[in-house]
């Protein structure tokens, strides 16, 4: 019964058309970002940071550098909006529709209600990254070619990479992009839970992430970085590291699973004070 219930969800949560504004935005960009690389001087900057390095550059242009690079900004800018529009409206929407006074007068208990409604939304988000990853990669390799690859963050990275590797790390490291929506789905979706409207429940998870990245980016609190969420979300960056840190990724993995479970728990917990059938 309880796949049935999940099943239901997946199908309302994409049968919205509102769930599909993230893979729009996602195309569009990247569509832009790419033409922007093959038009400007990103590859002559490109070039030279290479070769200031002792490597040959034209080797390193490649569709996977591109797609590595594209993911960057969506990361940051884009995946925060969409995650939190959807967890924002899994539970808030449903109210402010009147649905979900109707779902509980059924014999079905809030706490399987919202596991299962959770669960649909990390679905999603693995839906949706996955489809970052793969539409980065085809709309750089129709500009670029398929060569070695290489990876560059100012003071966190700088690494080289074969094809073969790169394309392996690329895979890997969506996995763990996948549990970065997840916590950011996860927040929009712990406000859902409060009485409030369903932009409310967005703009405040939006609120808690922007708030713990301008916290990050601040120097004095460089002895506290651990406790930020951003510290944990770059984790994801240091797969292509060679060697791999594997001990630093899966500490942050599973602070980050704790972080989404914990939103879970509390929302449940306010869901469960709340009077929905008066």
């Amino acid at each position: 019964m309880f796949l049935l219930h999940l099943r239901n969800e997946l199908w309302k949560l994409f049968g919205k058309k509102r769930t599909y504004i993230g893979f729009g935005a996602f195309l569009i960009t990247q569509n832009a970002m790419v033409i922007m690389f093959r038009a400007t001087r990103w590859q002559g900057d490109t070039e030279r940071l290479l070769a200031g390095n002792g490597y040959l550059a034209e080797q390193y242009i490649s569709a996977l550098t591109v797609a590595v690079v594209m993911l960057i900004p969506q990361i940051l800018l884009l995946m925060p909006l969409y995650t939190t529009l959807v967890g924002g409206d899994m539970v808030a929407k449903e109210f402010e529709d009147g649905t979900l006074r109707m779902i509980l007068s059924r014999p079905v208990s809030r706490a399987r209600l919202l596991l299962a409604k959770w669960l649909a939304g990390v679905l999603f988000c693995f839906v949706l990254v996955m489809m970052l990853g793969a539409s980065a990669l085809f709309f750089a390799r129709l500009w670029f070619p398929w060569k070695d690859m290489f990876v560059f963050l100012p003071q966190t990275l700088f690494t080289v990479l074969d094809a073969g590797a790169g394309l392996k790390f690329y895979v890997w490291c969506h996995l763990f992009l996948a549990m970065n929506a997840t916590v950011m789905y996860s927040l929009g979706f712990l406000f859902s839970c409060f009485n409030m409207k369903p932009a409310a429940a967005t703009i405040l998870a939006l609120s808690v992430l922007f708030l713990s990245l301008v916290m990050d980016m601040i120097p004095f609190f460089d002895r506290y970085e651990q406790w930020f969420l951003p510290y944990h979300f770059r984790s994801w960056v240091y797969v292509f590291s060679t060697p791999t840190p594997w001990a630093r990724v899966l500490d942050s993995q599973c602070i980050l699973a704790a972080v989404a479970l914990s939103a879970l728990i509390v929302g449940t917990a306010v869901f469960q004070l709340r009077d929905i059938k008066s």
